[in-house]
């Protein structure tokens, strides 16, 4: 059923708009940009794609990343006949594009968020999925869709990242089985690790190294975390790259760490949480802070300034007996 009414709101849809999160990721952008493909491809039609935060300089290799306009590119009063979210947990996470969400006269989510709370008026959310990227494979696959190798490199963008190549616990057989069927399509797994993880800037390096000597640790070292200030990005030439993307996990890696996170000042009085976990449920922690996300990988804003946030995680932590 839903299904087809993805497939019917497409084809009687003349205008489509397709949202990314704020703050977008490898899943976010590759997500977007295949369902771009897929559309323009199979129902010859064009699409608008939104993002309300820059793009990480690491994706620029993902194809019709260059269509994607930011929100201030956009008349936020105008009214699309479909607007699709893509890898987004809940509405918010649109933040300004939320009011082009609302104005459309149709709407569909497909996200893998166990939080997701169906916000849309069709919902395909599966949280056995690794990534969004791994829903639209087998969606495309059910609605018989032909798959370019544009449309295949930007799936396994959103796959490779989300499982942290593959080596995530999210990573199951039918994850494997879509990536097989990527490559199959022409896309080099080698190429792809290569763009994604082994392209990083001298400053990002050099960066994540100052962030990990900082790091604090509590409750006999089974929690770790470090904290990013603005000045510290300033400091480090900061122009577009996600500098924070990979930090959590390399806290999660020492070997008596259970859970890790990294508080991002963000603005006045307003700070990014991102936790990594091996076992403990995290999620639980950032939906007390209006996030959310995944058992083993979660994230908030939180209203407060990066020491204050902090306390404010370990007393959740504490809250929960997770340490």
């Amino acid at each position: 059923m839903v299904i087809e009414q993805i497939d019917s709101n497409i084809k009687n849809s003349k205008n489509i708009l397709l949202v990314s999160h704020i703050n977008p990721d490898g899943d976010t952008l590759g997500s977007m940009c295949g369902m771009y493909s897929a559309i323009k491809d199979n129902y010859k039609k064009k699409c608008d794609m939104v993002c309300v935060s820059d793009i990480p300089v690491t994706y620029n290799f993902i194809p019709y990343i260059d269509q994607v306009k930011n929100i201030s590119e956009f008349d936020l009063s105008r009214e699309y006949d479909l607007v699709i979210t893509l890898d987004v947990a809940a509405i918010d996470r649109c933040v300004d594009a939320q009011i082009l969400f609302e104005k459309a006269k149709n709407t569909i989510n497909i996200d893998h968020h166990q939080t997701n709370p169906l916000y849309a008026q069709v919902n395909l959310v599966k949280p056995e999925a690794s990534a969004t990227a791994e829903v639209l494979v087998d969606l495309f696959e059910e609605m018989g869709l032909k798959v370019s190798l544009n449309t295949a490199i930007c799936l396994y963008v959103g796959i490779l990242t989300d499982t942290g190549s593959f080596k995530f616990s999210n990573t199951r057989p039918n994850t494997l089985l879509c990536a097989s069927n990527l490559v199959g399509l022409g896309v080099k797994p080698d190429e792809m690790y290569q763009k994604c993880y082994e392209s990083q800037s001298k400053d990002m390096v050099l960066f994540q190294s100052y962030c990990v000597n900082k790091a604090e640790f509590c409750n006999d070292d089974k929690i770790a975390y470090t904290v990013v200030y603005k000045k510290d990005l300033e400091k480090f030439n900061n122009k577009g790259e996600d500098f924070t993307d990979g930090l959590t996990e390399k806290l999660r890696a020492i070997v008596t760490t259970e859970i890790a996170f990294v508080v991002k000042e963000v603005g006045a009085g307003v700070s990014k949480v991102s936790m990594r976990s091996k076992e403990k449920d995290i999620a639980k922690v950032c939906m007390a802070f209006g996030g959310g996300g995944h058992k083993l990988a979660a994230g908030a804003l939180i209203k407060a300034n990066p020491e204050k946030a902090i306390k404010m995680i370990l007393s959740e932590i504490k809250n929960k007996n997770l340490c």
